[in-house]
């Protein structure tokens, strides 16, 4: 049975969106809320997304991927990216690729 990944995500008066994730971020879960991601990026206003991934179960290169695309696309406009709350296998997975020696990580 595949899992169903959700997104939760508002911005604040200064161009800052929060984002939580739930779910597991492989291929499925990722299908899932690629047209959300989109749509968050497609706002002119965007300058900073903090990741919030304390409910993200599992994570494998899929994840990774969107984590590296959203960091991509922030930088190119002079945005950023941290993630947060991160913990379990995904903490385990960010730590073994160094993702914090590029994006920002807080672990839980």
């Amino acid at each position: 049975m595949e899992s169903i990944m959700n997104i939760e995500y508002f911005n604040s008066e200064n161009s800052d969106y929060f984002i939580k994730l739930s779910g597991e971020m492989d291929a499925y879960g990722c299908s899932q809320v690629d047209s959300e991601l989109e749509k968050v990026l497609d706002a002119d206003s965007v300058q900073h997304i903090s990741l919030d991934i304390d409910k993200v179960t599992f994570l494998d290169s899929s994840g990774i991927g969107v984590i590296v695309f959203l960091f991509k696309r922030l930088k190119s406009s002079g945005g950023t990216l941290e993630i947060s709350n991160v913990n379990g296998q995904p903490k385990e997975l960010i730590k073994l690729l160094r993702v914090g020696s590029v994006i920002p990580v807080k672990f839980k």
